[in-house]
């Protein structure tokens, strides 16, 4: 019985907050628990992150990067992100 309440809370802390929704008249921002891991040292931490409906790749802040002390890894080739008005950012 136990173990079968533990699998909803988990669930219910994974799901967006639905009862923040009703309440609000005009919904602006959609938030989801997400956890996040570091891989090199296999830490995990869960964060409340905004769901954007149009973006196609996970974006985190410089200064959140540097505050959880995530280790950075140059890439080969840069990534390029547009605006919504389609411009280079």
């Amino acid at each position: 019985m136990r173990e079968e309440k533990t699998k909803e809370e988990k669930k219910r802390k994974k799901s967006v907050d639905i009862r923040r929704i009703k309440e609000e008249k005009t919904l602006r921002e959609i938030t989801v628990k997400i956890e996040l891991e570091k891989i090199d040292i296999q830490e995990r931490i869960t964060v409340e992150a905004l769901l954007d409906n149009e973006a196609m790749e996970l974006v985190m802040s410089s200064e959140f990067v540097q505050r959880q002390e995530f280790k950075l890894k140059k890439i080969e080739k840069p990534i390029y992100i547009r605006n919504v008005d389609g411009t280079f950012n």
